[in-house]
Order: structure tokens, then C-alpha cells, then sequence
């Protein structure tokens, strides 16, 4: 039996609705913990963690222009998407709570937390959140390929149909060890049709593009993590999107990362990658006992 009951939500923001999947705790709830997916992904990625979250209500938007709120209107960037998050609290009732990111959910946390930092407890990042190794110079598409590689390659393609699409994914060097039904379901999500009968990834290229240009080129971040308020644990892995070898963070550049900003708590887990650090049952093991330890440590629930 599942420890959670799972909803879906629509919340008003600038230029339509956010979609937001809430996971209620079964047994009386002990907490509460805000996820925030990555560059290209839906709420449907953290099933996984939030099993490892009994007693936990797990609240998970599709952020502007992924998932089910891939037709918001208005532009993107690491504030619209904080600003997004505080509606999604101010509809719930929450005052402050901790508050998880992934990949590029770990940027849009860090500027969250300086933006509105009454509301948030805690920063838990994942994989993401601090700056990455970009070259200077690198024109827009330039820098999404960089950081995104083929992931951005995907948001252009079309697929027949949602099997199709799972083909597509089932070799992918990332997930041929952790394919799991969990993850079909997360693929098949992906999709909507594109107005000839065939289907796409939900994520728009745009918003994509306009995201990954802001946390890596922007101001946002920069002024975020220079005045860094809140107690912040950083976990990293060794490989990156494609399963390679050193991943979003070498180690050495890492260092030196991470001596600029010594009040993040940093853990640098063993042989996981980008994606199955949330999208597998080891990796979800580990982020599930990290976002217990923070949430026992939170305001207690009204």
C-alpha cells in the first residue's frame, strides 16, 4: 500500500495556470517539502524520492513550460520560475518550508530562497545549483548544447506514438541499468500532441533555451549565492546526462567551487548520474534520507 494519495492541482499564475502535483501523507503528516524538477523534466520525476517520504506531503510543480504548464504564456528565467513557486504556497496555505531542487530546480531553489526568503527553511541541491562550467563567449544555442547535449536535441523531434517514445529512451546510456515502470509512466507524460497528429516532448525549446541562458549567463544566481541565507546542502554524482564520466561537476572545478561558498554542506555520492540520483530506487534512497533529516528539522505543520 502507497504511504501518500496523489492530486493534482492548477494554480494561478502570470499568464495562466502552473500545474502542481501534491502527494498527501497516508499516516498524520510530519512535514512538508517543496520539489523542483529539472530543465526538461515534470513532477513526474521524483515518485521515487517521495516513497522514501512516509509521513512527508510532497508538493511538485511542472515548472512554466514543462509538463502539464508547457502553454503558459510570458517569459521564463530563474525569477519568473521562483516567483511561480510562491504562488503555488500562497494556494496551499504554506509559510515557509524546505525546499528541494534538482538540476536546474537546484538554480531556480537557490534564487527562490533569495528572492523570497521568508518562505523558505532549507536548501537541499541536487546536482545543480551551483554555477556550471561554462566556457565565456558561447552564443545562446551554443551554451544549451553544452550544458544539454542531446537533451535539447529531443525537444524538436516527433514521435508516432508513446511506445515510439519509450523506445527512443530505453537505450539511452543513462537509464539502461534503471529502467523501471515508473519511468515509462514518467516518459509517457512527456508527451503532447503538436497539431498534425503526432506527438512531442512537452518542454518548449524557447523556454528551455531562455532558462539555461539566464543560470549560467545571468545575474540571478550570482546575486543569489553571494548572499546565501539559508542552511544549504549541496550532492553531487560522478556521471552526467549521458552516463559520462566526470558529470555536471569534475571534481577539481568543483573545489574550487565550493571554496567560494564554504557554508554548503556538499556530498559527493558513488556510481549514480544526473538522472538516477532522483529517477532510480538508490538514488531515491539517499535524497529521501537527506530530505527527512531536513524536514525534521523544520517549523512544525499547522
Amino acid at each position: 500500500m502507497s504511504a501518500h494519495t496523489y492530486r493534482t492541482d492548477d494554480v494561478a499564475v502570470p499568464g495562466g495556470d502552473l500545474h502542481v502535483g501534491v502527494w498527501d501523507p497516508v499516516a498524520p503528516q510530519t512535514g512538508q517539502v517543496l520539489l523542483i524538477h529539472g530543465v526538461t523534466a515534470s513532477h513526474l520525476a521524483w515518485p521515487f524520492v517521495v516513497e522514501e517520504l512516509p509521513g512527508i506531503r510532497a508538493i511538485a510543480p511542472d515548472l512554466r513550460g514543462r509538463g502539464r504548464s508547457n502553454d503558459l504564456a510570458g517569459p521564463a528565467g530563474l525569477a519568473a520560475h521562483a516567483d511561480d513557486l510562491v504562488a503555488v504556497l500562497d494556494h496551499l496555505g504554506i509559510e515557509r518550508i524546505p525546499v528541494v531542487g534538482h538540476s536546474m530546480g537546484a538554480f531556480v531553489a537557490v534564487v527562490f530562497a533569495h528572492r523570497h526568503p521568508s518562505r523558505v527553511e532549507s536548501l537541499l541541491l541536487i546536482d545543480g545549483g551551483m554555477p556550471l562550467d561554462v566556457p565565456a563567449g558561447m552564443d545562446a544555442d551554443a551554451v544549451v548544447a553544452h550544458v544539454l547535449g542531446p537533451t535539447a536535441a529531443r525537444l524538436s523531434m516527433r514521435f508516432a506514438s508513446i511506445d515510439d517514445y519509450l523506445d527512443f529512451w530505453r537505450p539511452h546510456p543513462a537509464f539502461t541499468q534503471a529502467w523501471s515502470p515508473e519511468l515509462e509512466s514518467y516518459f509517457a507524460y512527456d508527451l503532447v500532441e503538436d497539431g498534425s497528429g503526432r506527438l512531442r516532448p512537452a518542454t518548449s525549446y524557447e523556454t528551455t533555451v531562455e532558462d539555461t541562458i539566464d543560470m549560467n549567463t545571468g545575474s540571478s544566481l550570482p546575486a543569489a549565492l553571494a548572499d546565501l541565507q539559508h542552511p544549504t546542502a549541496l550532492i553531487t554524482v560522478p556521471r552526467g546526462l549521458q552516463n559520462e564520466k566526470p558529470g555536471l561537476y569534475a571534481p577539481p572545478y568543483l573545489e574550487g567551487i565550493l571554496a567560494e561558498y564554504p557554508s554548503v554542506e556538499h556530498t559527493r555520492l558513488g556510481d549514480l548520474n544526473h538522472y538516477t540520483i532522483v529517477m532510480s530506487r538508490p538514488g531515491a534512497r539517499v535524497v529521501g534520507d537527506a530530505i527527512r533529516a531536513v524536514v525534521a528539522h523544520q517549523h512544525p505543520v499547522a
